[in-house]
């Protein structure tokens, strides 16, 4: 029962857990998405000499047509590749296409010779599963599919004796391509997990959990350099008197406090919005594709009054107070200081107000 277990694991989570191979799921579609688009230039560019080739040399001219398909199928998956995302389902349906061509294209290059063993088919079904990171399973039906119509097809069409070497080749080396895929998936799927790992630990908080600073200067930048983007709004906080709180209570209470204060803002917003620890006792969020005023006063009275309630002093009869200063991104900014600056002179401007704990950037 173990074993089967092991090998539907490995079949559709490549060796690692579900959740794990969810994780990085996207950048194995990234990192399939750069290797085929070098694979298709290097087609077109082979395809492009073979064809030019087959004008001068009489005996490739039986196969002219077919180059001049490969030719032109890799010129327009290239075009298809600078349109999609990296990470998308299309990308990697469009891959699968591809080996679907080149078992046809080897298929069509065996018809011009039907007495000959199907070398070429046979070296893609090894060659193909080694560049391609996805659940196994589907690799399998690839190319058991891929072989499948290979025999039938050419049944009617080649010697029975040589159609019968064809069929044990092209089993035996199915499941070797299948097996080799599990193992090059499995070994590069790690690669990602553990890249994965490094990315969280330089980027999260150690006290919070939540984001640190280098994290959140570089994802906020990113979204500031977006030219599709021009909303934003930046909130910057701070717990009111925490040098105090320091030392009255001690800086094991003061820990306490930002971890209290972290696990509040780490629940109340979720992956939309950019939240992390700046610095010290320091808070960031960044809440994107919008800079409306009225919604920023609105979150900005549910923190203070959350905070209040939810982030308690030893004793538990005092909460803790923050203040917070907001500065609207309309585009201007083109960088995450330039807006860092105007939520922080904003959130001195609160702390000067002890009425209302927090101050929009004018």
């Amino acid at each position: 029962m173990n074993v089967l277990k092991t090998v539907q694991n490995y079949y559709f989570y490549c060796g690692i857990e579900k959740d794990e191979y969810n994780a990085v799921k996207k950048d194995a579609y990234v990192s399939n998405f750069e290797v085929w688009k070098i694979l298709h230039f290097l087609m077109a560019a082979v395809f492009c000499v073979l064809y030019l080739a087959s004008l001068k040399y009489s005996m490739m001219e039986t196969n002219r047509s077919f180059y001049l398909i490969g030719f032109l199928y890799s010129v327009c998956a290239i075009v298809c590749f600078f349109l999609l995302k990296k990470d998308s389902i299309f990308a990697q349906f469009l891959i699968y296409i591809s080996m679907s061509f080149l078992f046809l294209f080897a298929s069509f290059i065996n018809l011009n010779k039907p007495e000959h063993n199907a070398t070429t088919f046979i070296v893609l079904l090894v060659l193909t599963p080694m560049f391609m990171i996805d659940k196994p399973y589907f690799m399998t039906i690839e190319l058991s599919v891929a072989s499948a119509v290979f025999l039938i097809w050419m049944h009617d069409v080649k010697p029975i004796n040589v159609w019968r070497i064809d069929l044990i080749n092209a089993v035996v080396f199915t499941v070797i391509g299948c097996f080799l895929n599990v193992i090059a998936n499995s070994l590069r799927i790690r690669e990602f997990v553990l890249t994965r790992r490094i990315r969280i630990q330089r980027d999260t908080d150690e006290i919070t959990g939540l984001k640190n600073k280098g994290s959140l200067t570089r994802e906020i930048n990113e979204f500031l350099e977006n030219s599709s983007t021009e909303k934003g709004l930046l909130f910057v906080l701070d717990i009111d008197r925490f040098k105090f709180i320091n030392d009255i209570y001690g800086h094991d209470v003061g820990d306490d406090v930002i971890i209290q204060l972290g696990g509040f803002l780490g629940g109340k917003f979720s992956n939309h919005e950019i939240v992390g620890r700046f610095g010290g006792d320091e808070f960031i969020v960044f809440i994107k594709n919008t800079n409306d005023l009225y919604s920023a006063c609105k979150t900005a009275e549910d923190l203070v009054e959350g905070v209040s309630q939810s982030v308690l002093l030893p004793d538990n009869e005092k909460g803790v107070s923050i203040s917070i200063g907001i500065a609207a991104y309309n585009g201007q900014e083109k960088n995450y200081s330039e807006l860092f600056k105007k939520a922080d002179i904003a959130m001195y401007k609160a702390k000067a107000d002890p009425d209302k704990r927090f101050y929009i950037y004018e």
